[in-house]
C-alpha cells in the first residue's frame, strides 16, 4: 500500500513537472513570436524607410519646380529659342561642363550603343530634353507639356549630392549617391536662369551683380547663407561660398554641415525649403535675429509654412536613407599599406588627431564644435552660422572628396597641407616621414 501511494505521489510530481514545463513552453513559445512579431515590424519598417529614403533623395523635388521654373524659368534657358524657350539652350556638352551628370542606368541599350559609337549629336539641346524625358539626369526633373515641350524645371538631394562613375564616359555612369558632386557650378547654372528678380529683390542689387557673385563661387561649392545674411564675399575679397560636403558615413555623427547648423533632417528641411525652393516647413528662430541675417528676417525665411507641405512627411525617410549610406573604401593600391599602417600610430599617438576625430566615428561623440581659434583658422564662415563655430568633420571616404580641396571652403589643397598647418598650428613636431604615414593612413579611412 505504501509503495502504491508512494507512486502515486512520484507520478503526480512527474506529471505536475510536465504541466509546468509544458506552460513555460508555451510561455517562451508565445514570448518567441512576440519577438518575431515585433522584429518584423522593424524589419518591415526599415525596408520601408530605405526604399522610400532612396526615391526622394533621386527624384523627389518638394515641389521647387515653382521656383526654378515658374519664378527663375530656367526651363526656358535650357530650351533655347529654337525649342519655345529663349537663348542658345543647354546642350549635353554644356551640361557635362557645369558638372551635370548622366545616370547610364535610365538609358535605353540603343541610346547607350549610339553613345559609344559616337552617334548622339551633344551639342544639340533636344538631346538634352531627350535625356530629362528619360530622367537619366541625376538631380534634375523636367516637366513636360503635351506639344513635348519644357514647362517647368525642378532640382532633388541628389542634384549637389550625387555623381556618377564615369563608367560611359565622362559624367555618364552609373549613380553615387551622397558623394558630393565636386565638379557642379551651380552659381553658373543659377546665372543661366532669364529671370534673376528673386535674388536682386532680395539682395538689393542688379542681375549683373548677382551674376557676377555667383560667378566667384565656382565648381563645387555653395554659398547656403547668402540668402539669409547677404554676405556675397568674404573681407579679403575672396568667395563666401564653401564645398558641397560629402553626406555619407554619417550615422552617429551629431551635427552634419561644416558650421554645426544642425543634422541631417535640420539640413534636410533648411535646404528643402529655404534653398531648393521646395514647399513645405522650416522654423529656426536662431535666423531671426536682423542683424546676423537681415535676409532672413526680410522674407521670413526663418519661419516659413508651405501649403501644402511636401517635405516635413518625407525628412524621416530621407534621413534613413543618408544615414545608411556608408563611406566608399578606397580602392586597392590607391594609398601604401605599410605607411599607413605606421600613421596610425601618429594619428593615435604624437599627431594627437584622435582627441578630436574619435574612432570609428572620426568626429567627437557628443557636441563636436570647435571655435576658429581651437584650429587656427579664421571665423568668417563661422560665425555665419548661429554656432559660430567649426564641426570636427568625419574622416571616412576622405579619398572620395579631394576635389576642391580640404576645410569648409577648401583653403587647404592636399591632405599634406592639412597635416602640416596642424603640425605648425598644434607644434606637433612631426617629421617628413610621420606626415608622410599619417596622410597615408587618412587616404586609408
Amino acid at each position: 500500500m505504501k509503495k502504491t501511494v508512494a507512486l502515486l505521489v512520484g507520478m503526480g510530481f512527474a506529471v505536475l513537472l510536465w504541466v509546468l514545463e509544458s506552460q513555460r513552453g508555451v510561455a517562451a513559445q508565445n514570448e518567441n513570436q512576440n519577438e518575431s512579431s515585433v522584429d518584423r515590424a522593424i524589419d518591415n519598417h526599415a525596408h520601408y524607410f530605405l526604399a522610400q529614403g532612396k526615391q526622394i533623395f533621386r527624384f523627389d523635388t518638394f515641389g521647387d519646380e515653382a521656383f526654378w521654373g515658374d519664378t527663375l524659368k530656367l526651363h526656358q534657358a535650357i530650351e533655347g529659342a529654337k525649342l519655345g524657350g529663349v537663348g542658345l539652350g543647354v546642350s549635353p556638352a554644356t551640361g557635362l561642363a557645369v558638372g551635370l551628370k548622366v545616370d547610364v542606368d535610365a538609358l535605353p541599350s540603343n541610346l547607350i550603343t549610339a553613345l559609344q559609337q559616337g552617334h548622339v549629336n551633344l551639342n544639340d539641346p533636344a538631346t538634352t530634353l531627350a535625356l530629362l524625358k528619360l530622367n537619366s539626369v541625376v538631380g534634375v526633373t523636367g516637366f513636360f507639356n503635351d506639344q513635348g515641350t519644357l514647362r517647368g524645371v525642378g532640382i532633388q538631394c541628389a542634384f549637389c549630392h550625387s555623381t556618377v562613375d564615369n563608367s560611359l564616359a565622362p559624367g555618364i555612369g552609373h549613380r553615387l549617391d551622397a558623394w558630393p558632386n565636386r565638379d557642379l557650378n551651380v552659381g553658373a547654372i543659377i546665372s543661366l536662369a532669364p529671370d534673376l528678380t528673386h535674388f536682386t529683390d532680395l539682395l538689393g542689387v542688379d542681375a549683373n551683380t548677382v551674376r557676377t557673385v555667383l560667378a566667384t563661387w565656382g565648381p563645387g561649392c555653395f554659398d547656403a547663407e547668402l540668402t539669409k545674411d547677404g554676405k556675397a564675399l568674404r573681407p579679403d575679397g575672396k568667395r563666401a561660398c564653401t564645398l558641397i560636403p560629402p553626406a555619407f558615413g554619417l550615422a552617429g555623427v551629431n551635427l552634419h554641415t561644416w558650421t554645426g547648423f544642425g543634422s541631417v533632417p535640420y539640413w534636410n528641411a533648411y535646404v528643402g525649403v529655404t534653398e531648393m525652393g521646395g514647399s513645405g516647413t522650416f522654423f529656426d528662430a536662431r535666423l531671426s535675429d536682423p542683424t546676423q541675417y537681415p535676409l532672413a528676417v526680410k522674407d521670413g525665411s526663418f519661419n516659413v509654412r508651405g501649403v501644402p507641405d511636401l517635405i516635413t512627411p518625407k525628412l524621416a525617410a530621407l534621413h534613413f536613407y543618408q544615414l545608411a549610406i556608408p563611406a566608399p573604401k578606397p580602392p586597392k593600391g590607391s594609398f601604401d599599406a605599410e605607411a599607413a599602417e605606421r600613421g596610425k600610430d601618429v594619428f593615435n599617438g604624437q599627431g594627437k588627431c584622435s582627441g578630436c576625430h574619435v574612432p570609428p566615428l572620426f568626429t567627437e561623440p557628443g557636441n563636436n564644435l570647435h571655435a576658429p581659434s581651437e584650429i587656427g583658422v579664421d571665423s568668417f564662415q563661422a560665425d555665419r552660422s548661429p554656432t559660430h563655430m567649426y564641426r570636427t568633420s568625419p574622416l571616412k571616404g576622405l579619398w572620395a572628396h579631394t576635389q576642391g580641396g580640404f576645410f569648409h571652403d577648401g583653403r587647404f589643397a592636399t591632405l599634406n597641407d592639412v597635416v602640416q598647418h596642424y603640425n605648425s598650428f598644434l607644434g606637433l613636431r612631426l617629421n617628413e616621414q610621420q606626415v608622410h604615414d599619417l596622410v597615408e593612413y587618412l587616404k586609408s579611412l
